[in-house]
């Protein structure tokens, strides 16, 4: 192999490589939402989490990518381990799809859309044409880079050390799976090992025979990236790891001795003169046979990675979720952070509601309950801002993930409306100590300004979890009616006062309550806003 050949092979992988990575971004971000809470949607059917695997990769264009977020879910507690299994399943099939466009001929397709890709992406503004020239470039490229390969490695049907290799694999099958696993593992990707494999057909020396073991060997290889994601993870994402190794491995160990079965199969209905589609099909047989043959021993494979790792351990911390793994998939990772944001702002409601439950009723018995959740939203607020520092550093268009932005600003009102729910306890707890009785004018205004200020809580956090601009309109008539009440309630606790209906202790903690419940209702019209795009400080 002279230099100049080196230097065609490396100039195609790389095109290949950003070619596939820009096609994946943009079907990524064409996906969008749906891709953020795909996964939420896995339920214990193992059925619907291959084709969430299969759906995900295909968009990802990477099993590598998707099995890292699935270590990453494992190990944030997002997932069990059954329907992580069905999820890797599904990614082995979804993979396949990269190698079946390569198998095409387009060759006439593939000007047309990196032309018509470079004019969109130059000058095109609006996210679905940059997403649609991105698929479109990203496909080009991927296919040129394809064709540079295809160029760069043709002297070698003429080269006696290649000969020599390829009847080694063709008469030794383990040098073909070795020699998959090696190149898959280096290159941390087993659709670059087929598309080198589909390129090496230029030489005219690869049959189907030549290629299945290394087929093989580049579904065991490419088990390596989630393997070294999973070093550092909890044991549960270890499993995950473990699982992906024994099923690919497995499978191989299932299907080598039917390969010559499952070639002749694939050649009666592929032509023969397509050595490049003929591997392609190939790829899908084995991986779709391979999920239909294991997926019923999802439970036995679940076992043997148990007994391999060990007990799981008891999970510390609040902000396990925010697996630094799913920064590999900026829309995961939005998504993920959303999630998390809207944990955090239950968890202030939910402390809103016992500190007012508290004061009104002079019990103290959630106190501990209220300050715990307190911690834990100072946790999650650290957390969650650390992990979006994290995000936006990474390579996204800001543009369209602008849910980023506004995220800090939504951290800040919740983790304020969890102080004032504090504040609102400690009241309570100075109630009990003073034993303050409130007259029942009192007790009624409070419940009324309680009511519209958990509304406008429902509205803040519905609003923000669906970006529904419509629900975060709806604050405006909440919030006035809280001002309204604020400065209302003032006014005739003052006059109680004057005329000696309520004590003046009595008075400061009313007119203190409703001071922290008005600006609940400001933070919470604060998150409204955030959704509409017009915070202010």
């Amino acid at each position: 192999m002279d230099f100049e050949m080196i230097l065609g092979l490396l100039g195609g992988l790389g095109l290949f490589f950003y070619g596939m990575k820009m096609m994946g971004d943009g079907l990524e971000n064409a996906a969008g939402s749906k891709l953020k809470f795909i996964l939420e949607k896995v339920t214990a059917n193992p059925i619907s989490a291959v084709l969430v695997g299969t759906i995900v990769t295909g968009i990802v264009q990477s099993s590598s990518a998707t099995t890292v977020m699935v270590v990453g879910f494992v190990n944030a507690g997002l997932m069990n381990l059954a329907q992580a299994t069905g999820i890797i399943m599904g990614a082995n099939i979804g993979t396949t799809v990269t190698a079946f466009i390569i198998s095409l001929d387009m060759g006439m397709i593939v000007p047309v859309a990196i032309f018509f890709g470079a004019v969109m992406f130059m000058f095109s503004k609006a996210k679905k044409r940059r997403d649609l020239a991105s698929i479109l470039l990203g496909f080009g490229l991927l296919m040129e880079g394809m064709e540079l390969m295809k160029v760069a490695m043709s002297p070698l049907k003429s080269s006696p050390a290649f000969e020599q290799i390829i009847l080694a694999i063709g008469t030794q099958w383990y040098f073909g799976i070795l020699l998959g696993v090696v190149a898959t593992a280096v290159i941390q990707s087993s659709s670059a090992t087929t598309g080198i494999l589909l390129a090496m057909t230029s030489t005219g020396k690869i049959t189907m025979e030549i290629a299945f073991p290394i087929l093989l060997g580049a579904n065991i290889g490419t088990c390596a990236t989630a393997l070294l994601s999973s070093i550092g993870a909890n044991k549960i994402a270890r499993k995950a790891a473990v699982i992906h190794l024994m099923f690919n491995t497995i499978g191989s160990i299932i299907f080598l001795p039917l390969g010559p079965l499952m070639i002749s199969f694939v050649r009666s209905f592929t032509a023969p003169d397509n050595i490049m589609m003929q591997i392609a099909d190939l790829h899908i047989m084995f991986n779709v046979l391979n999920t239909i043959i294991l997926l019923p021993f999802s439970n036995i494979l679940i076992a043997a990675a148990n007994k391999i790792i060990g007990p799981d351990e008891v999970r510390v911390s609040v902000t396990d979720r925010l697996d630094k793994r799913l920064l590999q998939t900026p829309s995961i990772a939005e998504g993920q952070v959303i999630n998390e944001t809207v944990r955090m702002a239950e968890i202030a409601k939910e402390n809103f509601k016992l500190s007012f439950e508290a004061f009104l009723e002079s019990d103290e018995s959630n106190a501990e309950r209220i300050f715990g959740n307190e911690r834990t939203i100072n946790e999650l607020n650290e957390g969650i801002t650390n992990f979006l520092v994290e995000l936006s550093s990474s390579d996204i268009d800001i543009n369209e993930f602008g849910r980023i932005a506004s995220t800090y600003h939504v951290l800040n009102d919740i983790e304020r409306i969890g102080d004032h729910s504090e504040n609102i306890m400690e009241l309570a707890q100075e109630k009990i100590r003073k034993g303050v009785e409130m007259t029942e004018d009192a007790v009624e205004e409070l419940k009324s300004m309680f009511t519209y200020c958990i509304d406008a809580l429902n509205i803040a956090i519905e609003s923000y979890k669906n970006n529904d601009k419509k629900r975060a309109e709806t604050m405006i008539r909440v919030e006035k009616r809280i001002d309204e009440l604020e400065k209302e309630y003032r006014e005739t606790h003052i006059r109680r006062l004057n005329h000696g209906k309520c004590t003046p202790i009595a008075g400061i903690l009313f007119l203190d309550l409703i001071s922290n419940m008005e600006r609940v209702g400001d933070h919470a019209n604060n998150v409204a806003e955030a959704v509409l795009g017009r915070y202010e400080e």
